[in-house]
């Protein structure tokens, strides 16, 4: 039998290890920009079209290469950090396998630019499928220029699995805040197809996060800092009363390397026990500094992921960290840190106990009232201004529904009961309809067949409305601009990630079109992260949810009438869209149960 194992050709073999360092445009920014990092870049230009997908070219000034180091770093393991293997163990850098240019010109068409600093001419390189094209002197600025084209050009089915240009780029901006929040001494620009995103001058972390997220975040924030013999804690924890339903405003850093940590994320929850309204994420990006030889970041090839000797410590930690930042701003009461064992002490004192107990107890008290009322409630944040239901305007529903074997009395023998249920006397019993479920049910069938037919009935603002979105949620809109067009929002781009709305889906209330148009969208995230919906099927469900009456919303005898009619005319009036019931008929026999 003759001999069947082979060497792979170091092209293929690089494509190969590019499947799991380069899953998409964003793995390539993030690769390049933290090569730029390590190479003590001062300032940094991202230049972005297609999503990536045609170019993805990152300029830097830092240290440059010779033209030997130019020509050695698109091979295989080829790395200036790593000389011994106990150097794997003692790593600041960001990048550090020699991987990231190899796999990125195993599946593009790559152009290097660079030069030291103490040098008149730089090296000009081109790579094609792992293949040196071309090598030449060339005049250029001090630093480095990497230009990424047509990405996957070499293998269709990998370009073929990428997603729309908007969300490509929405994975591209996440890259690109991870890698600027970590390095607000480092000056950064992003640019897409032409149009400048970002423009961030180097500053402080607090400056960067206001560049990244906006100026909202300015009193949203409360520092943490924290040190131990163990570990040192800094950054920013957002306010309880700012959480979001969403996760993604979530940032842990470990030395500097942006990691994910379900652990470290519940530490952080830990530390907000008591303050935080149901099933919402607070704001937070701590930087985490513990030496090298304490943790593994070689665990994935994202490095993403990384391993703590002593993880049960930096829990305690971070929680503490967290804990003790909300307590020195008056936020919650003050905590005994000596209980604590598992670390050494901590340096910063704790507020006096008496003015965090009464800030303390000022807080609870507004929390529990929050919690009576209903859970869309809590999440929406605010009152809707105008309490009757705007059925006029209403869109007429779909054609071809009957209505259900329910007889429903005049409007005049309609009424409410504890503000949230209408009640009606009905043939053998007592019709209950929960007003805001049913309100749902019917907002989610009309707006479900609005995108199937790419047609939104729309009201026109009395003014227009500016809204400033963060770059992750302008470029959300971007993706989902048709279908939130079909729900009867107008809008159009205003520049720095703002929209102006010029008109809302008809039908609904008179309220803030700003804070509807933002609570859609968090709605929809909120969705995303617990089930598993298409996007048409979530706007619907998001939107219905945010724009449905509310509890204790008072409503006319007619308007109750009409929502029950209008109620049993939907396919599915049994339950709302979550599932829930939208009605029950208490029958005599029940009734008489109770008299029994």
């Amino acid at each position: 039998m003759s001999d069947i194992i082979q060497l792979l050709p170091d092209s293929i073999a690089n494509q190969i290890a590019a499947g799991e360092v380069v899953q998409r445009p964003a793995s390539v920014v993030k690769e390049l920009l933290e090569n730029a990092i390590d190479a003590g870049a001062r300032n940094i230009t991202v230049i972005v079209k297609e999503g990536g997908k045609a170019l993805i070219q990152v300029v830097d000034d830092g240290c440059g290469m010779s033209e030997t180091d130019a020509r050695l770093s698109f091979e295989r393991h080829a790395t200036s950090k790593i000389r011994q293997a106990e150097d794997l163990f003692a790593l600041r850098t960001m990048g550090f396998r020699g991987e990231a240019l190899a796999s990125i010109a195993a599946v593009a068409q790559v152009e290097m630019q660079t030069r030291l600093h103490d040098q008149e001419v730089g090296t000009f390189i081109r790579v094609e499928g792992s293949e040196v094209k071309r090598q030449e002197p060339v005049a250029c600025a001090a630093g480095t220029a990497i230009s990424v084209k047509n990405l996957f050009y070499n293998i269709p089915a990998r370009r073929n699995f990428l997603k729309s240009t908007a969300v490509e780029m929405r994975h591209i901006t996440d890259e690109f805040t991870r890698v600027a929040l970590a390095n607000p001494q480092v000056a950064f620009k992003l640019y897409q197809n032409d149009l400048e995103t970002f423009n961030l001058p180097a500053g402080k972390l607090s400056q960067r996060i206001v560049g990244l997220f906006g100026k909202a975040y300015r009193e949203q924030m409360v520092k943490c800092n924290e040190e131990t013999d163990l570990v040192s804690i800094s950054g920013y924890a957002g306010r309880p009363d700012a959480a979001k339903k969403t996760r993604g405003e979530q940032f842990f850093f470990v030395n500097n390397r942006f990691i994910k940590s379900p652990y470290l994320h519940h530490a952080v929850l830990n530390a907000y026990e008591g303050l935080l309204a149901p099933d919402t994420h607070p704001f937070y990006v701590l930087f985490i500094e513990i030496d090298p030889a304490r943790v593994d970041v070689n665990v994935h090839p994202t490095k993403t992921e990384v391993k703590f000797t002593n993880e049960r410590e930096v829990y305690s930690v971070v929680r503490a960290a967290v804990r003790q930042a909300l307590a020195t701003h008056n936020i919650m009461p003050a905590l005994d840190f000596e209980l604590d064992v598992n670390f050494g002490s901590f340096k910063q004192a704790a507020a006096p106990a008496t003015t965090e107990e009464r800030a303390y107890t000022s807080f609870r008290e507004s929390d529990k009232k929050r919690q009576s009322q209903n859970w869309e409630t809590l999440f929406e944040g605010h009152e809707i201004r105008q309490s009757k239901i705007n059925y006029d305007d209403a869109p007429a529903m779909p054609a071809g529904r009957q209505q259900r074997a329910i007889t429903l009395p005049d409007s005049d023998q309609f009424f409410q009961v504890g503000g949230r249920y209408l009640a009606a006397p009905v043939m053998g019993g007592l019709l209950l309809i929960d007003q805001v479920r049913a309100h749902q049910r019917i907002l989610y069938e009309r707006f479900v067949a609005q995108l199937a037919h790419r047609q939104g009935n729309a009201q026109q603002c009395m003014f227009p409305v500016k809204v400033q979105l963060s770059p992750a949620d302008h470029a959300l809109v971007n993706d989902l601009r048709e279908e939130i067009q079909a729900l009867g929002f107008l809008f159009d781009d205003f520049g720095g990630h703002s929209l102006v709305i010029t008109a809302t889906p008809a039908g609904l209330p008179p309220c803030n079109e700003k804070e509807l148009f933002e609570g859609l969208l968090e709605q929809f995230k909120h969705n995303k992260d617990e089930l598993s919906l298409s996007e048409p099927d979530n706007l619907a469900r998001a939107m219905a949810v945010r724009s449905a009456v509310r509890e204790n919303q008072s409503l006319t005898r007619e308007e109750a009438h009409r929502l029950a009619a209008d109620l049993f005319a939907c396919e599915m009036p049994n339950y709302a869209p979550d599932g829930s019931k939208t009605f029950f008929i208490l029958d005599l026999k029940q009734i008489n149960h109770y008299f029994s």
